[in-house]
């Protein structure tokens, strides 16, 4: 192992399937406009990502719920073709083809039992892939290597972190210059069946209750000040208003790069937008280069 790998940049990133859809169905869900999200995406890959050249992009899936082990994803490559079965009509047949990192899955694993957890190392060719890593690959892929990182359902705030600042050593240790896409949502409660369809505009007005927009905006303005501390230090309050897998995805994201300590600033790469009840945005958070 080399030694002296680091975290080069993060995101929390939405995967809403209204992204992959295409643009003229985008447009009319939302009032003949385009979401900000798509646009959003490929400025992140051109001004952020496409400069950093990282070797390695680890995605932490909020749809990818695992019951009692954090579970890594430890193939050589993932390939193939994704259909989803929550919504065929949208996400049907969307080809992928993902080079990963075996060694940086394995030191992850490592690291996270190491400190007294659990997470498995998995290359299993037929362990299902997920929208949340699938629905990023057409924006943000290059030439980089990428590992899906489950978000075990039994897990709770102190979880996430613990697994997140041994994601960071085992990063730490590979040599690796590694990318963190927090791939989920803020708060996450849909409208119901017979009343979705009047809210899927991307208007923040659509929010499906006004208690959990104003936590979202909360949120947003804090991590655009980079204070990670108070997001974590309020995750009680927030997880009243049901973020997406517990918020697990920005919880082991932002472990990874200090936890607490942590103040990277965050940088909006979208407006802030509802999915159908739920708040969505892109931020990516600027790294300190090392000097």
């Amino acid at each position: 192992m080399t030694g002296n790998g680091r975290v080069v940049g993060a995101a929390l990133v939405a995967h809403v399937p209204t992204m992959v859809l295409p643009e003229e169905t985008r447009r009319q869900l939302n009032k003949g406009n385009e979401i900000s999200l798509v646009p959003g995406l490929h400025r992140m890959k051109a001004e952020r990502l496409d400069p950093l050249g990282a070797d390695t992009f680890v995605v932490f899936d909020a749809h990818w719920a695992t019951t009692v082990e954090f579970v890594v994803t430890s193939h050589e490559r993932r390939t193939g073709r994704y259909t989803s079965d929550e919504l065929p009509r949208g996400m049907s047949q969307m080809p992928y083809d993902l080079p990963g990192d075996p060694e940086l899955a394995r030191l992850m694993a490592d690291e996270v039992t190491a400190a007294g957890s659990w997470m498995t190392a998995i290359d299993d060719p037929y362990l299902p892939i997920h929208y949340p890593t699938v629905n990023l690959t057409p924006f943000l892929q290059g030439p980089e290597r990428w590992v899906s990182v489950s978000i075990p359902q039994t897990g709770e705030p102190e979880d996430f972190l613990l697994a997140g600042a041994a994601i960071g050593r085992a990063i730490e240790r590979s040599g690796r210059r590694v990318v963190l896409l927090a791939s989920g949502a803020m708060s996450h409660t849909f409208w119901k069946l017979r009343e979705l369809r009047a809210h899927e505009a991307s208007d923040p007005s659509h929010i499906r209750t006004s208690e959990a927009r104003v936590a979202d905006e909360r949120r947003i303005e804090w991590l655009a000040a980079g204070d990670h501390a108070r997001v974590i230090d309020t995750m009680p309050e927030f997880l009243c208003h049901k973020p997406e897998a517990m918020f697990g995805h920005y919880l082991m994201m932002v472990a990874a790069m200090g936890g607490r300590s942590c103040t990277a600033p965050g940088i909006a790469y979208s407006d802030y937008e509802n999915s159908i009840g739920t708040g969505q945005i892109h931020i990516w958070f600027e790294v300190a280069p090392v000097r």
